[in-house]
């Protein structure tokens, strides 16, 4: 082209379905819309320093594109610029584009690598969208939001870097990157949108950070090899489906930060062996300064077949239905507080035994169709039994009959590190409890807990 064009004006080459080779001046500053749409035969793109902004629909369904260099004048590369471009296996993006538009790349099933410089600072909705042959993703630090989609049915990803900035990912931003392994989310990041990490089946464990106060809907949904998550004290919501059908996740520590536990937000997590709720989550004051009930959403805990215990906190005020249906093995749940509100469904198909503590009040037997039994260990110092007794220090513990009970024990209450010591029940009503490691220590102190 000619030293004295200065634009691809809009349309200019659309449909030239046998051109091959585009060479231009360096008088050219900028490629309209759709200037090469449907180019099927071109090949090869180098787009010079000249050029500051690249139109939407650019370089559309150019199917035969291998390669496209970005000179270092472009700031914008347009909505759909390489959309469908199924040939293209690398793409340079200069260091002074600040947005790549949605569908950017779209479509571009040969692409392998991909670097975004420092300079941009919005990746649109659906930039790399079923890029199903990239392998890398860096974004740079200048990134502050990752679109809706941006990622989705890249599935043979399986390194992204997210740099230090990002403040938002966006709703299924990584849905169904089934090879990704692994990702570290910075602390800049603020929101996980809806689905972000959705279908990631290779994806084996992920730390929140502690910037993020809400897991939305269906974040990690069937994230089938993910064994662990970290959730900060920062987030005050796990919502519906959050974990949904995370076959292999086996632990989860839910904060004291937490209000609500969305609907079927650990459904069908088969795995699971272990549920922390720490006490004082699930409940919040609003800003009339009133006492606002939240819950266990209903199915929250459906299909959860190795989960044997759960403790309750005594903020749980509601539980929902079908909260705990078709838990097999859970043979145990431990209420810290009165009886909170709870769907006759709640226990469906599970053989549940509810467990209380002395002075709360509502609980009757059966509730809820399951029975209730009174959990209230208690350490007798005042029979014969405790003291030391053939050098060893013990004592019995009494309560309702065959209640299980943990021992543990510290050294330090100013620090304390509660160490267990023995799992027992009280057969009859009574257990005798001895500490043959009494004298390694100057002073130690004693607990019951629910197993």
């Amino acid at each position: 082209m000619g030293s004295g064009v200065t634009s691809m004006g809009h349309d200019a080459f659309s449909y030239c379905t046998s051109l091959t080779n585009v060479t231009m001046g360096s008088g050219v500053t900028s490629i309209g819309s759709d200037a090469f749409y449907y180019c099927t035969s071109l090949i090869s793109i180098t787009i010079p320093n000249s050029v500051t902004s690249i139109g939407s629909y650019a370089f559309y369904y150019c199917t035969s594109l291998t390669n496209a260099t970005i000179g270092s004048g472009v700031t914008s590369i347009g909505d759909y610029a390489f959309d469908i471009c199924t040939s293209l296996t690398s793409v340079t993006i200069s260091n002074g584009v600040t947005s790549i538009g949605d569908d950017a790349f779209c479509g571009c099933t040969s692409l392998a690598n991909v670097s975004i410089p420092n300079s941009v600072t919005n990746i649109g909705n659906y930039a790399f969208y079923y890029c199903t042959s990239l392998t890398n993703a860096t974004i740079g630090s200048g990134v502050t939001n990752i679109g809706t989609s941006a990622f989705s049915y890249c599935t043979s990803l399986t390194n992204v870097t997210i740099s230090n900035g990002v403040t938002r990912i966006g709703d299924n931003a990584f849905f169904n990157c089934t090879s990704l392994a692994s990702i570290t989310i910075p602390n800049s990041v603020t929101r996980i949108g809806t689905g972000a990490f959705a279908n990631c089946t290779s994806l084996t464990n992920i730390t929140i950070p502690n910037s993020v106060t809400r897991i939305r809907t269906s974040a990690f949904n069937g994230c089938t090899s993910l064994t662990s998550v970290t959730i900060p004290d920062s987030v005050t919501i796990i919502d519906d489906n959050a974990f949904y059908y995370c076959t292999n996740l086996t632990s989860v520590r839910i904060p004291k930060s937490v209000t609500y536990i969305g609907s079927k937000a650990f459904f069908n997590c088969t795995s699971l062996t272990n549920v922390t709720i720490d006490d004082g989550g699930t409940i919040r004051i609003d800003s009339q300064g009133n006492r606002v009930c939240t819950s266990i959403g209903y199915q929250a805990f459906v299909l959860c077949t190795s989960l044997t215990s759960i403790t309750i906190p005594n903020s749980v005020t509601s539980i929902e239905y079908e909260a705990f249906v078709s838990c097999s093995n859970l043979l145990a749940i431990y209420f810290k507080g009165i009886a909170p509100y709870a769907d006759p469904s709640v226990f469906n198909s599970s053989p549940t035994t509810i467990y209380y503590l002395p002075g709360m009040t509502g609980w009757t037997n059966p509730w809820q169709g399951r029975p209730t039994v009174l959990w209230n260990p208690q350490a007798q110092t005042s029979d014969g039994s405790f003291g030391v007794q053939n050098n060893q220090f013990g004592f019995n513990i009494t309560g309702t009959t065959n209640i299980p009970v943990v021992i543990e024990a510290c050294a330090d209450l100013a620090s304390p590190v509660w160490v267990p010591l023995q799992n027992c029940t009280l057969t009859n009503g009574s257990v005798y409890f001895s500490d043959p490691q009494w004298t390694n220590y100057p002073g130690r102190f004693y607990r019951f807990r629910s197993p």
